[in-house]
């Protein structure tokens, strides 16, 4: 049974004076202060919204909105207490403009013509505070300012008597897109602005297109150009497809108003922006990213693709990897797009010189070349062509080049039946004997693929490759010289090879038979032993090491 236990209150006390002795003098300041905070916190966030209030209620206060302002531009401010008056200030001035205390006022009225100059740079202030956002690390900063300023320009667009064009071009959100672009913006929000905006509206995406394309003039800087080309590289090429207006952020009552507004005016301004960047002097980076968006991202905004051709055939002579990318394009456009150009397998020929076989773009090369010459209605000649040069090349070549070009060469003789004529012409048939041997038709000089005899000529070089150092190679070689009845073979299988590729097989393997090594380790290979009764070894007397 419970009792009453004596001197209770006094230990009761004397626990509570212990635990407060825990707490240091720095740490019962610093309670102090976080509690002290919390309600200045809450004091500010009552006055933001009591000067809101008064605003909304009468004109004589008006002046709480430069109060608005400092608490919106107080860095050392809470940030939910800066973004609550910066949304305090934009229902105030979305306010103002609907009911249009910030238009210009009628003739004779000098108060009221005071009162809205002051209101209006009131307004630029808020925006330029609004912008000054971008330049701070919070993203959610960044996120609410965007918002805001989007809010502002819609209800400026809608209760404006200037037009559209001027409005968009020439107001905030120019100077918006410039902040965009602004390597302080996180990514998310750049993401943000064009999922929620460019996607979902077409006149956002006409004026986005609009005020990019006044900052890509000819003398465009390749930092600007640069962030410009990341920021259309997040456009959905599907929308270029569309035929008619889906939405429109700003929605004017005024119908006058949304006839600047079609899809004819946004593929224009995106053309028009596209040209600009391709007739500025484009670093080997930009040139690289804008041909991987040529096909998909670009042409589909163009309706004349032949002004595209310049660009192409300029980086079509520039060689390499270039070269690959600007060829891919130009396949696209003319398979799909029905452009027209001649000269295509021409340079796609050039292409295949002594180095293309040692280039680290040798795979993505041969996966293009597959497909460049996977039609069945090519002629004959042009066929023969890419088979013997390439033939040629592989005297040369490293065994991980030979192994592509072996199997790459059976499929195209496997769709080309004419071709096969290569591989059964004997020796005596490829012309007059000389001096250095036969003879062979076949003009390496020649730039046309369609002059160069191949047809005439003979794939000597593959039988020459049955008789390769390498195992793997003369193997593979010999698969020419067999029936062909595999129906084709799968080049991914033999792009990837490279020296190690091929010496990680060759250790791999199993050995059945023990090689033959010498009996008796030489302890000079590369010079000559000092003792005349002992022989030097091959490579000495071959070669002058000293």
């Amino acid at each position: 049974m419970p009792g009453i236990i004596a001197g209770g209150g006094s230990q009761r006390k004397r626990k509570r004076v212990e635990i407060e002795e825990e707490f240091t003098v720095d740490q019962k300041a610093k309670i102090r202060r976080a509690a002290k905070t919390a309600a200045q916190t809450t004091n500010v966030e009552e006055d933001i919204l009591t000067l809101e209030g008064q605003i909304l209620q009468s004109r004589k206060h008006y002046n709480n909105i430069a109060s608005l302002l400092r608490y919106c531009q107080d860095d050392g401010s809470q940030i939910s207490s800066s973004s609550l008056a910066a949304v305090a200030l934009c229902r105030v001035f979305c306010r103002l403009i609907a009911n249009g205390s910030i238009s210009k006022p009628g003739e004779g009225q000098e108060k009221e013509i005071v009162v809205v100059k002051w209101l209006r740079g009131q307004l630029e202030n808020y925006k330029q505070t609004l912008l000054g956002f971008f330049s701070s690390n919070d993203p959610g900063k960044q996120n609410s300012a965007l918002t805001l300023l989007m809010r502002l320009l819609k209800d400026e667009s809608q209760n404006s008597h200037l037009a559209p064009e001027s409005i968009w071009r020439n107001g905030v959100f120019a100077r918006l897109i410039l902040k965009i672009l602004d390597s302080n913006t996180a990514d998310a929000v750049r993401e943000e602005f064009v999922e929620k905006y460019v996607q979902s509206y077409d006149d956002v995406r006409l004026y986005t297109f609009a005020c990019l394309s006044d900052m890509c003039i000819e003398s465009c800087s390749e930092v600007v150009l640069g962030r410009v080309l990341s920021l259309l590289a997040m456009f959905d090429p599907e929308v270029a497809k569309k035929e008619s207006i889906d939405s429109v952020f700003v929605n004017n009552q005024k119908p006058a108003k949304r006839k600047a507004i079609s899809m004819t005016a946004v593929r224009k301004q995106a053309q028009e922006l596209w040209l600009r960047i391709l007739r500025n002097d484009l670093s080997k980076p930009h040139r690289k990213t804008v041909l991987s968006m040529m096909a998909h991202q670009i042409a589909p905004w163009f309706s004349r693709l032949e002004l595209l051709m310049d660009f192409l055939t300029d980086s079509l002579d520039a060689g390499g990897s270039m070269s690959l990318a600007a060829l891919a394009g130009l396949f696209h456009l003319m398979q799909e797009k029905n452009l027209d150009y001649p000269q295509f397998y021409t340079k796609l020929y050039s292409l295949l010189d002594s180095e293309i076989l040692h280039s680290k773009h040798r795979s993505r090369f041969f996966r293009l070349l597959d497909t460049f010459l996977s039609s069945t209605h090519l002629p004959a000649a042009l066929v023969a062509s890419f088979i013997k040069r390439l033939a040629r090349l592989t005297l040369t070549a490293p065994p991980s080049g030979i192994v592509v070009v072996v199997p790459w060469i059976y499929n195209l003789l496997k769709d080309h039946s004419a071709c096969t004529f290569m591989i059964h012409r004997k020796a005596e048939y490829l012309g007059i004997p000389t001096a250095d041997g036969l003879d062979d038709p076949f003009d390496m000089e020649q730039p046309d693929p369609m002059e160069t005899n191949a047809l005439e000529s003979s794939l000597w070089e593959i039988h020459t490759l049955q008789s390769h150092y390498h195992a793997n190679v003369a193997a593979i070689a010999r698969i020419i010289s067999e029936q062909f009845t595999k129906q084709a073979y799968n080049l991914e299988d033999f792009l990837d090879h490279s020296y190690l590729s091929m010496l990680d097989a060759e250790l791999s393997k199993d050995i059945k038979k023990a090689p033959v090594i010498e009996y008796e380790i030489p302890k000079k290979i590369f010079l000559e032993h000092t003792d005349s009764t002992k022989e030097n070894s091959l490579l000495v007397q071959l070669w002058d090491f000293t």
